[in-house]
């Protein structure tokens, strides 16, 4: 019992080293990359918004927070498209129609908004970016907790990316979110390291085409 116990606690530490040295490694390559405000944030033609949750037709705080940074990049002129990403595989639940209208409503030309309806996680979102979108680079839009990772996926799967932060007051569950982070860090890290292809791929839609939002969705 005392072997299988001295085992267990080795490949803890193990692990536990594992998930703080890729942490690190993740965190300290992007972490130049994310920028506070405006006056220092290079110009980028795409900027691309990650899903965050909605409570019925309203964002959560999370979007909307983030929402609002696209779209005060885009009335800044530090982005001139916006790709919205997030999830859509069930009728009842429909990130990305609120997202859009959200933005719309909020004075973005529908015709500088385009749409990723499988944007199910981090990874799928910035794979579909580069292969379906055909983006060569871009703004991530998103809290501080979250851009390391996405910047650093990107990165790695050949857009070049740099992050504004959408951190806007408090957030309910945040310790958590950061915490669940760490975990997420690691996962990506090798998804990256196996070329991990999302589910759902399709045609592809170039960014500087035309735009795939649908008029027909209500408003």
């Amino acid at each position: 019992m005392k072997k299988y116990f001295k085992l267990f606690l080795y490949l803890s530490l193990i692990g536990l080293v594992a998930i703080i040295s890729v942490n690190y490694y993740v965190k300290s390559t992007t972490e130049p990359l994310i920028y506070h405000s405006l006056e220092k944030l290079p110009k980028n033609d795409i900027g691309i918004v990650f899903g965050a949750g909605i409570n019925g037709d309203q964002p959560s705080k999370y979007l909307k927070d983030r929402l609002d940074a696209g779209i005060l990049l885009y009335k800044t002129k530090r982005i001139s498209k916006i790709l919205l990403s997030g999830d859509n595989g069930r009728d009842e639940y429909d990130e990305l129609t609120v997202m859009k209208n959200y933005c719309y409503r909020n004075g973005v030309d529908t015709t500088k908004i385009f749409v990723d309806y499988a944007g199910f996680d981090t990874y799928s979102t910035m794979y579909r970016a580069k292969h379906i979108f055909k983006v060569e680079k871009a703004t991530l839009i998103s809290q501080e907790y979250h851009l390391n990772r996405a910047i650093y996926i990107g990165n790695k799967l050949g857009v070049k990316s740099i992050g504004f932060s959408a951190n806007r007051g408090e957030y309910n569950g945040y310790k958590y979110v950061r915490f669940r982070e760490c975990i997420s860090i690691v996962k990506s890290f090798f998804d990256v390291l196996r070329n991990r292809e999302p589910h759902f791929l399709g045609n592809p839609i170039p960014l500087d085409g035309e735009s795939n939002y649908s008029k027909e969705d209500k408003r």
